[in-house]
């Protein structure tokens, strides 16, 4: 598509939006509302650069046809090359799950103790990351090790455009290090895995309650030991996916039951994408990492107190600080990157 029309399609729909968002039949209804409003805002950047290249363009048609001012003909023509490109990055297509809030599962991986002590570290990396952006964290359900760490942890992270940030955090982490029941000194390498999800509101993943069975139980601590003396634990089976979530961390069944339909409805729509994803081969080829599970995306080794990123080739010597919550050159570059391959598709 030449500028011209790119520039005239942006702000048609700038337009369009901003009359939609006056419709009364749109204003009424708060979902749609919601929705177009946040279309308005994806559009805000778009419309200003197309304005200011309008601008420009006047500018230049006027230098090249004044003597006096062509010698400003190469600064304009700079600026308008570096606005077209501004503009194209600005109109690659976002993933509509972006602005949502996410779920985080870890779990340990390889390593005993030590891969559920990383988990643990993992766990506090991640919120301790949420905590410097402004967002925040709910644990949803945890099975603490009895080494201190967790076998596994879930866990909401709550605020505008949670998911753009946490989704490069999905896949296998890798730890090198000397574990603390170490007497040799030796350094040995763990795993823990981190599946990223979105959010799910009801309206975008309707549950049959006939597709659920529903298991009541007394929780238990570590050890196998039962915590109390009611059957307030909850599995969920859903039938058409084989999907199984339990929970029990909280006192009632009602509560228990209402964090695991959660988790299920965050599992079936992360599934459902999956199914979208696999279908548009061509994203499929542009993405960096699909952020599965199996998929090793970063080491931490503490000897040498290096974090490299293995999607992007990123390498940092910092390994306290990023344990320490700061993620945000490795959000930032996976970003870039993501939008530079999506322009060449």
């Amino acid at each position: 598509m030449a500028i011209q029309e790119l520039i005239e399609d942006v702000e048609r729909s700038y337009r369009e939006t901003q009359e939609r968002l006056s419709d009364p039949a749109v204003y009424n209804d708060h979902r749609e509302a919601a929705q177009v409003g946040r279309r308005l805002k994806e559009l805000e950047s778009p419309h200003k650069l197309a304005q200011e290249w309008r601008a420009i363009q006047e500018d230049l048609d006027a230098a090249r046809g004044d003597g006096d001012l062509r010698e400003l003909v190469p600064e304009l023509e700079d600026r308008l090359d570096g606005l077209e490109e501004a503009l194209k990055l600005a109109l690659v297509e976002t993933d509509p799950a972006d602005q949502k809030d996410v779920l985080l599962e870890i779990r340990q991986g390889v390593g005993g103790d030590e891969a559920a002590l990383w988990a643990g570290d993992l766990y506090r990396m991640l919120a301790r990351y949420a905590e410097r952006l402004g967002f925040k964290t709910e644990v949803l359900s945890s099975s603490p090790s009895e080494s201190g760490g967790f076998k596994e942890v879930t866990f909401a992270i709550k605020g505008e455009g949670a998911y753009s940030k946490f989704k490069w955090e999905g896949g296998t982490h890798r730890v090198q290090r000397v574990p603390q029941t170490e007497s040799q000194g030796r350094i040995h390498t763990s795993t823990a895995t981190v599946a990223v999800m979105p959010e799910a509101e009801e309206v975008e993943v309707d549950i049959d309650p006939n597709e659920l069975k529903i298991d009541v139980y007394r929780s238990t601590g570590p050890g196998g030991q039962s915590v109390n003396t009611t059957d307030s634990a909850v599995r969920i089976t859903h039938l058409p996916t084989g999907l199984v979530v339990a929970m029990q961390d909280e006192k009632s069944q009602l509560q228990n039951k209402a964090k695991a339909l959660r988790v299920l409805r965050a599992r079936l729509f992360d599934l459902e994408r999956q199914k979208q994803r696999e279908a548009q081969e061509a994203t499929r080829r542009s993405q960096i990492g699909s952020g599965e599970r199996a998929e090793k995306i970063r080491t931490y080794n503490f000897a040498e107190s290096r974090v490299t990123d293995h999607r992007i080739k990123l390498t940092q010597h910092r390994l306290d600080a990023i344990l320490d919550g700061e993620l945000d050159d490795f959000t930032e570059a996976l970003a870039a990157e993501e939008r530079s391959r999506a322009l060449e598709a």
